[in-house]
């Protein structure tokens, strides 16, 4: 199991979010875990209500967390969105921002916990397949919509400019297979 800590894009504001932590993990047979843990004031986000679990596009535009993986050998890579009402998205890209919706993939199980004080979004990604002995580079990244309207950005790493989950200097985390 790894764990990483997500920073706010130094443009836009953290508000009262203390930290965002993700733990991971890859089962054998190539599952993917990840549970994301974002601490602080929660009264000053706007949480997506319970919804019917399935796919939905837009997911970043509200408080959603967010999974960049790419083997190793890149550059093709894939981009999963997890929102805390349930529903989620899947988009698959031969290189930066070339791509679409992912269509041949396993709905992901997605549980969230909230309270007053700290949202537990765990995201389960069936079998990612990958050649034996490939490394998984992971770009982890949230949006937290604020009761302002603002949106905050965060990231493992966030490269220069404005916020960009799809640069690859943001997939930083790498996994071994199991």
């Amino acid at each position: 199991m790894r764990h990483a800590s997500l920073i706010p894009h130094p443009a836009t504001s953290g508000g009262r979010v203390v930290s965002l932590d993700v733990r991971v993990s890859v089962q054998p047979g190539g599952e993917l875990t990840l549970t994301y843990t974002l601490s602080g004031e929660i009264a000053g986000l706007l949480i997506p209500e319970p919804a019917t679990p399935g796919r939905a596009d837009g997911l970043w535009r509200h408080t959603c967390f967010e999974a960049f993986v790419m083997m190793a050998n890149g550059p093709a890579y894939r981009e999963f969105n997890f929102s805390p009402s349930g529903e989620w998205a899947a988009y698959r890209f031969s290189s930066y921002r070339v791509g679409g919706p992912l269509e041949q993939v396993q709905a992901p199980t997605i549980c969230c916990r909230a309270c007053d004080c700290a949202i537990e979004l765990e995201a389960h990604l069936p079998g990612l397949a990958r050649p034996d002995g490939i490394r998984l580079l992971l770009g982890l990244s949230a949006v937290l919509e604020h009761t302002d309207g603002t949106l905050s950005y965060w990231a493992l790493r966030h490269p220069p400019g404005k916020p960009d989950f799809h640069h690859t200097d943001g997939f930083i985390l790498s996994l071994d297979q199991p």
